[in-house]
């Protein structure tokens, strides 16, 4: 059972209990802004993909102010709830809320009756949150052991590709495939610096979306996008991760490339020089985590330790076929 369909149960059972119209649950995401992780309501009018700010309307300001709020009569002339579509809370008459006892979430239920709710009531609805947090504590804590089981096994997968593959097409082909699967990032792709040391390519994806043809490669810019800061700051570079979080260009917005809401960006070092980077990119909104951003780096590391040793090859076979070759 995932995380959603648990929160929506209990949320059905808090419903009831308070013989409410609607029971919602937000989570506490990045940039002050709580997230809708579930709901149950006796209507559809509740924006599932909502999130608020702290202070905007009544469930920000639980979230703002760490405290109850309990509305007997609900005026929305001058109250706003704000997870309801379009603001369709008119027939709403009394509203009850609390936060998490530690501060991660907001717990709130809403009535078409007036003065459906108490004092009592706060208190029993607080228990509920104090049940919910430790729930969200819980299945966090699973989600995070089984995201970096995920990502240990694909890496396991990158360290025997070369075995498997003797064409570097195929090689890179199998690794941005892994990448992408072990992600969930739809996209994946690894840019490589033109000798003119201005420019960049698109060497290869895990599938063709940007380079139809690979001997017409579309050269872009340095000076622009994400990919084009990672290069001249050695430096990787992330964007989205939250809803709501500003997009960032991938490759400089050029006309024939996605609006991603979601993009990571490694550089690749080999002979101390940002040669290649490494992005995973997403048009839905993706999270970001600690675990996704380490699997990333040493999936990084680990390609461009494979690309610093093949050129190291390569240079000791030019070497030794200079030195054994008889000069004409």
């Amino acid at each position: 059972m995932n995380n959603n369909s648990l929160y929506d149960k209990m949320l059905g059972i808090i419903c009831s209990v308070f013989d409410a119209y609607t029971v919602v649950l937000f989570l506490n995401g990045t940039s002050g802004k709580y997230n809708l992780a579930g709901y149950f309501s006796l209507g559809d009018k509740v924006d599932s993909r909502v999130s608020l700010r702290e202070g905007q309307g009544l469930v920000g300001w639980i979230a703002r102010n760490k405290a109850p709020l309990l509305v007997s009569n609900f005026d929305q002339r001058r109250n706003n709830l704000g997870y309801y579509r379009d603001g369709d809370d008119q027939n709403v008459k009394a509203f009850m809320g609390c936060s998490f006892p530690g501060g991660g979430g907001v717990l709130c239920v809403d009535s078409k009756r007036q003065y459906s709710f108490s004092e009592r009531d706060q208190k029993m609805l607080y228990l509920f949150a104090e049940f919910l947090e430790r729930l969200s504590s819980t299945a966090s804590q699973e989600s995070s052991q089984a995201e970096a089981m995920r990502y240990y096994a694909a890496l396991r997968l990158i360290y025997v590709l070369r075995r498997e593959h003797t064409r570097w097409a195929d090689f890179l082909h199998s690794f941005l495939d892994i990448i992408s699967k072990a992600s969930g990032y739809e996209y994946c792709a690894l840019c490589t610096k033109l000798p003119d040391g201005e420019n960049y390519i698109i060497e290869g994806e895990n599938y063709p979306l940007l380079v139809k043809e690979p001997d017409k490669a579309k050269v872009y810019n340095l000076s622009r996008g994400m990919v084009g800061w990672v290069f001249r700051n050695s430096a990787p570079l992330f964007s989205g991760g939250e809803a709501g979080t500003p997009e960032a260009p991938l490759l400089g917005r050029p006309e024939d490339v996605p609006a991603f809401q979601s993009s990571l960006a490694y550089p690749l070092i080999i002979q101390r020089k940002v040669r290649g980077v490494l992005c995973l990119a997403s048009k839905p909104t993706m999270p970001i985590s600690d675990d996704l951003q380490d699997f990333t780096r040493m999936a990084a590391e680990h390609l461009g330790l494979f690309l610093e040793n093949l050129y190291v090859k390569c240079r000791l076979r030019d070497l030794h076929k200079s030195i054994t070759e008889p000069q004409a």
